[in-house]
């Protein structure tokens, strides 16, 4: 069986190599070298990780990052990555649970900041794989975002809300652009909406809100 997540790591791992690391990324104020090491302390790092998802927490990621940066250089940090979470990690005995869409996700980040990126054509298995794990990151999603929206796949016409409330919006597409979509990469996320024009300026209003 095909290990989406370790594709989509090694891919990423391939980019970092190659644009080295101070390539701009989607995240916002992140370049390569930045993304690396906060991937490196999300695995590796078991009492800094759970500052990466507390707001509260950010001081004691940032710190953790940059110590990261001080004992291991760029490359080494990507060939570690590239190694996959230690053996005693959650982050390998639950490799396709956790990593695929962290994985996905930030491969588009990298790619998306890049000049004449293109939308790649996932396989259809994996768009599958990442929709199940979609489902899962959206039922457990503590904030959900405001105004209602729903997401509906363009090959298979399966839909999954993403938020409730009114007015309700439809995003079609594939399951790749859905999903940065649902992950806050609205302005590379190829979709289509779906809704009059007035709910159209009232998502806008409730999502800038």
């Amino acid at each position: 069986m095909t290990s989406y997540s370790r594709a989509e790591r090694t891919a990423l791992c391939d980019l970092f190599d190659r644009l080295g690391p101070e390539a701009p990324t989607m995240c916002d104020g992140w370049t390569t070298r930045d993304l690396a090491a906060h991937l490196f302390v999300r695995e590796r790092r078991p009492l800094a990780a759970p500052a990466i998802v507390l707001p509260k927490l950010a001081g004691l990621a940032e710190q953790s990052m940059s110590a990261v940066q001080e004992r291991h250089d760029y490359s080494e940090q990507v060939k570690i990555l590239r190694g996959g979470a230690p053996l005693w990690s959650p982050f390998r005995l639950l490799d396709a649970q956790l990593n695929l869409l962290e994985y996905f996700v930030h491969h588009e980040d990298v790619r998306r900041a890049q000049p004449d990126w293109q939308p790649r054509e996932l396989e259809p298995a994996e768009q599958d794989v990442i929709w199940e794990r979609l489902k899962s990151f959206v039922r457990s999603r503590p904030n959900k975002p405001r105004g209602g929206r729903v997401l509906q796949r363009s090959d298979t016409g399966a839909v999954l809300r993403l938020s409730a409330g009114s007015p309700t919006v439809t995003l079609v597409g594939p399951v790749s652009e859905l999903t940065l979509y649902a992950f806050g990469r609205r302005a590379v996320a190829r979709v289509e909406r779906h809704s009059d024009p007035d709910d159209a300026r009232a998502d806008d209003a409730a999502m800038d809100g």
